[in-house]
């Protein structure tokens, strides 16, 4: 004969064991107490065992019964845990929120969202993941990350730009290079210059897409550095050159190891966005973390 065992028959015996005796265990699981003997005649008839020593008081199990009950120890917190989380979900509390970030130097003002991100909402399960590994955007349509930050909208069903902040590439260079005579650096001043950049396709470094590449002028030599520390190390022992966002170079502007100019004579002004799909712009948690991350980015501007 098989076994049917539900999830109520584990409530059951864990709550039988619990309360000692049919009568409190009733009461406990807000059923009649001939309701719950016929559930555990019917149990013990399908198991061809008795689960209970119904002549000792408090009542107690018997050794098929205390297999039963490390059963129920076992999986009913697994069970319990899911429809937490379940509820979380529907409630809006709880859900899944990955990001993959196009912009090599935005990790240094994103942390500190996440970080009063985590704290409103310990429920969402936050990752990151560097967009420029991979083809953020058809990943973000195919609902493999939620939140792209990105400086190059696209025009794609379904998924929303919501602009954050502009910003300003701005050419950095040591105090004692020449071009720090300069008012503000043109493409053709780059010819001359070892480039340091983000190891980061061209396309998508400001520099690039909106100087050079129009203007069909190549650097004399290019060079690829993974940490925005170090390439400000290296512009300040007059290694290279660089050209990076305005919020990055905030403090380095009132040193006097560094000499920091606008990109053209009007300069050049980008806007970062955060793109998400349009039916998840109702998640209260996206709406906050998409609200978190424009005042971030503001207060660093204002710094």
């Amino acid at each position: 004969m098989k076994m049917h065992l539900e999830f109520r028959h584990l409530r059951t015996v864990k709550t039988i064991h619990e309360a000692g005796g049919l009568a409190k265990a009733a009461d406990i699981l807000n059923i009649t107490q001939s309701a719950l003997s016929h559930q555990i005649k019917g149990l013990e008839a399908q198991a061809g065992v008795a689960l209970f020593l119904r002549r000792i008081k408090p009542m107690r199990l018997t050794p098929a019964g205390l297999r039963l009950l490390r059963l129920a120890e076992k999986i009913l917190p697994e069970i319990d845990a899911v429809q937490t989380e379940f509820s979380g979900l529907r409630e809006g509390r709880a859900g899944r929120l990955h990001i993959a970030i196009e912009c090599h130097a935005c990790f240094e003002w994103l942390l500190p969202v996440l970080e009063t991100f985590r704290k409103l909402w310990p429920e969402v399960d936050v990752d990151i993941r560097p967009g420029l590994a991979f083809d953020a955007l058809p990943a973000l349509q195919k609902e493999e990350v939620d939140v792209v930050i990105s400086s190059d909208p696209e025009n794609l069903a379904d998924v929303e730009f919501i602009p954050l902040f502009d910003y300003a590439p701005v050419f950095v260079a040591s105090s004692k290079h020449p071009l720090a005579l300069k008012d503000f650096i043109e493409a053709q001043d780059f010819r001359g210059e070892t480039l340091i950049t983000y190891p980061v396709e061209r396309a998508r470094l400001d520099v690039f897409s909106q100087l050079l590449t129009p203007a069909k002028v190549e650097p004399a030599g290019l060079r690829q550095v993974e940490l925005t520390a170090v390439i400000l190390m290296l512009v300040a022992s007059n290694r290279g050159v660089a050209v990076l966002p305005d919020w990055v170079v905030r403090e380095v502007k009132y040193s006097s190891d560094y000499t920091t100019r606008p990109l053209t004579q009007t300069g050049i002004t980008r806007t970062l966005y955060a793109a998400t799909r349009r039916e998840d712009l109702t998640k209260k948690y996206i709406k906050d973390l998409i609200h978190l991350a424009g005042e971030e980015a503001k207060n660093l501007q204002l710094a």
